[in-house]
């Protein structure tokens, strides 16, 4: 029998790079607790990528901002790599900085735009005091710039003079100077043109094979997802509703609203029409939520008992966990 993860009881092939156990993030508004991120546990294993998937407003942004700790979580527990990050020192997060990375959605606002490419790559480098000299920093800068594929003749170029693809290479090689571990790749192709999100995608493989890195990837576009995950979490209102392999999950989802969620993929072959699921009803408020499941409201399978009591993140079957009473109907 294979070891089993103590946090997400997930088999374990692999020693987990990041564990994530019971994570929440509530935000204070007039009229209550906004419940952003509620209760999330996963694991992601060293040399992988995990994609988080989810419509727009789920969770998935301020889940990857709580890891890399730019928010500030409610309670619960980020370990990376044996050190837990929600109660790390300000020297302990000096140095998971240097291991923890992340890559910004939008490329435009993600980069000063008064500074020069190097300067922009090269600035961790002068936080940390990774270099010691300029000539170490200039080819250290250009080496990074190297390996994301930006020419040479742009060092000393500034962001509007380039588009959005060179600059979310900026934003790469920025998130690469410290030699990063583990990368929170928050919806880095959305705002790219269709052509260049496969050359960033073909990126971020490349270097993943090359650096050995880890990544979590977010994304609301379930392509893209497939083409880069070995594993999926969905998300809904703040909670993971189901997780499993890539292949498996892409073939048949367990959770209702995965099911909904892969039946908006449209096919690119003529004459093929996959049976669309339509949700009805509004979604219902994340701020201080009801008891139950949250998707229920616009669940076809919905019971009474729905409305009672959250439904646990349980597995299913082997390697696949659904958060749902009815979950084994749907294996």
């Amino acid at each position: 029998m294979s070891a089993r993860s103590p946090i997400t009881d997930t088999p374990m092939t692999d020693t987990p790079i990041l564990r994530v156990k019971n994570l929440k993030k509530y935000f204070h508004v007039a009229k209550g607790n906004l419940h952003a991120v509620d209760d999330v546990s996963f694991d992601i294993s060293k040399g992988k990528t995990l994609g988080m998937v989810g419509e727009s407003g789920c969770g998935k942004s301020t889940t990857g901002r709580l890891l890399v700790r730019l928010h500030e979580s409610t309670s619960g527990s980020i370990i990376y790599d044996g050190t837990e990050v929600t109660s790390a020192t300000v020297r302990d997060m000096g140095m998971l900085r240097t291991c923890m990375q992340m890559i910004f959605q939008d490329p435009y606002s993600s980069i000063n735009p008064r500074h020069t490419v190097a300067s922009i790559i090269g600035e961790p480098l002068k936080i940390h005091k990774k270099v010691h000299n300029n000539l170490e920093y200039e080819e250290r800068v250009r080496q990074l710039m190297t390996t994301v594929g930006l020419a040479e003749r742009l060092y000393d170029a500034y962001p509007h003079e380039l588009d959005g693809g060179r600059r979310q290479r900026i934003g790469i090689a920025r998130a690469l100077a410290l030699d990063p571990e583990f990368i929170v790749c928050d919806e880095p192709v959305s705002a790219l043109d269709v052509s260049i999100q496969a050359q960033i995608l073909n990126l971020l493989m490349n270097l993943q094979e090359k650096l050995g890195l880890t990544y979590l990837f977010i994304t609301h576009d379930l392509s893209v997802v497939k083409h880069i995950s070995d594993d999926i979490v969905i998300m809904y209102m703040g909670q993971i509703v189901e997780r499993g392999p890539t292949e498996e999950l892409f073939k048949k989802p367990i959770h209702p609203y995965g099911q909904a969620l892969l039946s908006a993929i449209p096919i690119p072959k003529l004459n093929s029409k996959r049976d669309r699921i339509i949700l009805k009803s509004e979604v219902s408020s994340p701020i201080n939520p009801k008891p139950g499941c949250r998707f229920a409201p616009r669940c076809a399978y919905a019971q009474p008992e729905c409305s009672t009591a959250d439904p646990a993140l349980r597995e299913v079957s082997p390697g696949r966990f659904a958060a749902c009473r009815l979950a084994e109907q749907f294996v």
